[in-house]
């Protein structure tokens, strides 16, 4: 259970200087963080507002009690316990921005909950639709299955100006009394941190069953492999800056630690499947993610190497679901065209909907690649491009969805990925190693010729098989005459 929570005093003083100056009646955002089980404190590293909805609206405002409570604005100071305003919240539009910007975060930097800028008055009478909201926020970007279950709720008043900060637990049901105060103080958070980077390469061979109970898609098919993969990863010994790591303790040393994940030797689930159903293609997901990770100084070392893991994970799953969303996208557009649009269709066009067993052909997918972003300090956001995408696309989605200043460098971005992650969806004729290379050689030129060339080596193979039971029946017959012969021999 968090108790205390210390906050990033530079951030939060502009924060609430920028709330000052703006003379908004509310306003509603994120909280980014992190909470430690560790040491039972939360460590808030900035506020996020939440950005206008796609009608232009905020996402929060405040309903007076009459016509001459909306002429008071921000600084009045006749609000008072009869005060009957209260806040609305557009909920699902909060949550929304806290599932894009938990993509963006790295290794132990999460939404830890929300904070709102409104008197007194109207923050008492709206602690039902905060905790709705901070549930909704909850399951957008949920923490890993280590973290506390519970967020925090930081309540700026502007009249009187205090902070003031809750936590809600989510396991109860949702009313005021949920939500309990907890120590709120401002210090030198961020400077504290300790960082941590490690370049996680990787191999996968996913099997594709002829045999399955419904009908695979790619996404299903990669999400399952991310998962299964997943629970290997929890297995992975860390080696911090060359060193084993052994003792389960704080990091001391300044600097960015370098971290190495080595998986344990283990017998591969894939492989026992394929020999139990029939294998009529393969999926190779291969290539590198980057992760960064950062840690209060009195955490252990553990808990960085558990948010780093984790990392790679949701990376994955991350540019796997832009990929599913553009896919979605580019499909609506493509509803009632000609049926010559469908063929000019590409894989990223129709992974979403495409059977992976229709597949007749090796095809490739690269999925997006991971950038860092300088944030604050030495911390770092990230955000993924396409192919085809350029910095500028970074540029709009931090202003948007991080409130940073448009003129980012694009020199200070980090690109760290030496080869980014992608699929290879084959055949298993065509992944496969053949007996005779010729046949391979001619596979690998065009699919089509597999089933001519497995023919051939199978019918080769027969013969050499006949011709080997000779040879063995001879051998065996010409033992048996040496054999009686020496028997002879030592009998005389």
């Amino acid at each position: 259970m968090v108790k205390a929570v210390v906050g990033e005093e530079t951030q939060l003083k502009q924060a609430e200087d920028r709330l000052a100056q703006s003379a908004l009646p509310t306003q509603v955002g994120l909280v980014i963080g992190k909470l430690s089980s560790n040491l039972d404190r939360g460590f808030v590293f900035d506020l996020i507002p939440t950005p206008l909805n796609d009608a232009g609206d905020p996402a929060s405002s405040l309903l007076e009690s009459s016509k001459d409570d909306k002429k008071k604005g921000p600084k009045s100071k006749s609000q008072s316990s009869v005060d009957s305003s209260s806040l609305a919240i557009d909920k699902d539009w909060v949550a929304e921005h806290a599932r894009q910007v938990s993509k963006m975060l790295s290794g132990g930097m999460k939404v830890i909950g929300i904070y709102v800028w409104v008197g007194d008055s109207a923050f008492k009478n709206s602690t039902i639709v905060l905790c709705q909201t901070l549930k909704g926020v909850a399951d957008a970007a949920p923490l890993s299955e280590t973290d506390l279950d519970e967020r925090i709720l930081i309540h700026i008043c502007y009249s009187p100006r205090r902070w003031t900060c809750r936590n809600y637990s989510l396991g109860s049901s949702i009313s005021s009394s949920n939500l309990r105060p907890c120590d709120f103080k401002m210090g030198k958070v961020i400077t504290s941190l300790q960082k941590f980077r490690c370049l996680y390469n990787f191999d996968l061979r996913l099997p594709i069953y002829k045999n399955a109970s419904s009908v695979q898609t790619l996404p299903d098919v990669l999400r399952h492999g991310i998962s299964v993969h997943a629970k290997e990863l929890k297995g992975a010994k860390a080696i911090i800056d060359g060193n084993l790591l052994v003792n389960d303790e704080p990091c001391t040393s300044d600097g960015l630690h370098e971290v190495e994940l080595l998986l344990p030797f283990m017998k591969n689930a894939s492989t026992e499947a394929c020999s139990q159903k029939e294998v009529i293609g393969v999926i190779v997901f291969s290539g590198s993610v980057c992760s960064f990770g950062y840690i209060n100084s009195k955490e252990p070392i553990s808990q960085v190497v558990a948010d780093i893991k984790e990392d790679i994970i949701l990376s994955l799953q991350s540019r796997l679901d832009i990929i599913c969303d553009e896919a979605d996208g580019d499909t609506d557009q493509t509803n009632g065209e000609s049926k010559e649009s469908d063929e000019k269709m590409t894989l990223e066009t129709c992974t979403s909907q495409l059977a992976i067993h229709l597949l007749r052909k090796a095809t490739n997918l690269s999925l997006p690649r991971r950038v860092f972003i300088p944030w604050l300090g030495d911390l770092f956001v990230c955000d993924y491009l396409q192919s085809s995408e350029t910095h500028e696309v970074l540029k709009d989605h931090c202003v948007e969805l991080l409130s940073m200043d448009a003129t980012i460098d694009t020199t200070t971005i980090l690109e760290p990925e030496i080869e980014p992650p992608k699929v290879i969806a084959t055949s298993f004729w065509d992944v496969a190693v053949p007996l005779d290379p010729a046949a391979s050689s001619s596979s690998s030129k065009n699919s089509g010729v597999v089933e001519t060339s497995r023919g051939e080596t199978s019918g080769n193979t027969a013969k050499s098989a006949n011709f080997n039971i000779i040879i063995a029946a001879f051998f065996l017959f010409l033992s048996v005459i040496v054999g009686y012969v020496l028997i002879i021999i030592k009998r005389s």
